[in-house]
């Protein structure tokens, strides 16, 4: 069924390379710079398909994940859907997720190289008492991104109207061309835009449909591009056992008076007595460098570089930043670079 989807990516131009987790994923379109206009101009369409899907269910769902993450899943209805963090018991990230909530189960779509260890750790907090089921969808399904202005106008010619100005994560299950869909407000960064999850079975017909429809199709490289230039924190280079959500500025995820969960006592004590001694910023850069680089002021280290990429209008990275030394607008180097620390649209500021 994924082949099917492969092919037709092929057939407009599309490169695959294979992730450390196995998956098949189209790494550009050829058409690097095109996508990048539609996110700003037009809309672009990116394949999720990799990214992991896992359905909780049974009646005990929500309080369940209540337990186990950052954010407040009991106040979730049908139809309302957060990002939320998931956390070693010292507050150590594993993963960034968003979860939507439907009338019978939670869905979660879960970064590529976490799913398996997060479908472990959940099975491993079901006690038998617990009415909870999880199921792995992420061979059954697809996920795609519509992200750029015209996002809203896209969804437009396939039925979906009632998800315009509607809060991040709501969604709702729509029928088109015979294709039952959960479309949710949010692309998964910064840029405006909406994620549709649906049966693999269909994913070739879905993806050129929505080609069809005017998006523009937009590789992995670009994703990961724009990450960077947004601030969103992916496992293995921001969120890891270094690291904190505090430190990784989540605080959209995280709700401090829900209760106890994984973690929270060590996120609780952070919050309190103002213990945040990192924080993730973007850093502007005057050239090229490895992530896992130092930054410095004058003799004294302030921070590591995590990710970095080359964009249209320079060179651009994520650091983790002494508190201490400051933030937006400090002058830093970066290995054999220099450096400017600068916001990023994703983080909370």
């Amino acid at each position: 069924m994924i082949q099917e989807l492969h092919d037709i990516q092929a057939a407009t131009g599309a490169t695959f390379a294979e992730l450390t987790t196995k998956e098949i994923v189209p790494v550009s379109f050829g058409n690097d710079a095109e996508a990048i206009a539609a996110t700003k101009q037009g809309v672009a369409l990116y394949d999720r398909t990799h990214w992991g899907r896992i359905q909780i269910s049974d009646s005990d769902r929500l309080r369940f994940l209540h337990n186990q993450s950052t954010n407040n899943f009991n106040i979730l209805k049908p139809g309302q859907g957060c990002d939320t963090v998931f956390v070693t018991s010292t507050a150590r990230t594993i993963d960034l997720a968003t979860a939507y909530a439907t009338e019978d189960a939670v869905l979660l779509l879960v970064s590529a190289n976490r799913r398996r260890q997060l479908l472990e750790l959940l099975d491993r907090y079901i006690f038998p008492m617990d009415r909870v089921e999880l199921t792995d969808l992420t061979d059954t399904t697809v996920a795609f991104s519509v992200l750029g202005p015209e996002s809203t106008q896209l969804l437009e010619k396939i039925g979906v109207t009632e998800l315009e100005n509607q809060p991040y994560a709501t969604h709702k299950l729509i029928n088109f061309a015979g294709i039952d869909i959960r479309v949710a407000v949010g692309s998964g960064l910064a840029t405006p835009g909406y994620t549709l999850i649906a049966p693999a079975s269909d994913a070739a017909n879905l993806w050129k449909e929505l080609v069809q429809a005017g998006a523009v199709p937009m590789g992995d490289r670009v994703w990961e591009q724009l990450r960077i230039e947004q601030g969103r924190p992916a496992p293995d280079f921001e969120l890891t056992d270094d690291y904190n959500p505090l430190e990784a500025r989540l605080l959209h995820t995280i709700t401090y008076d829900k209760g106890c969960y994984i973690g929270q006592e060590t996120i609780a004590r952070l919050n309190t007595y103002k213990g945040v001694k990192q924080q993730l910023w973007g850093v502007q850069l005057s050239g090229a460098v490895e992530p896992g680089t130092a930054v410095t002021i004058g003799e004294d280290k302030v921070g590591k570089l995590t990710s970095f990429t080359e964009t249209e209008s320079g060179f651009f990275g994520l650091a983790y930043i002494r508190t201490k030394a400051g933030g937006e607008g400090l002058k830093v180097q970066v290995g054999s670079v220099s450096g400017e620390v600068v916001n990023v649209p994703f983080l909370s500021s």
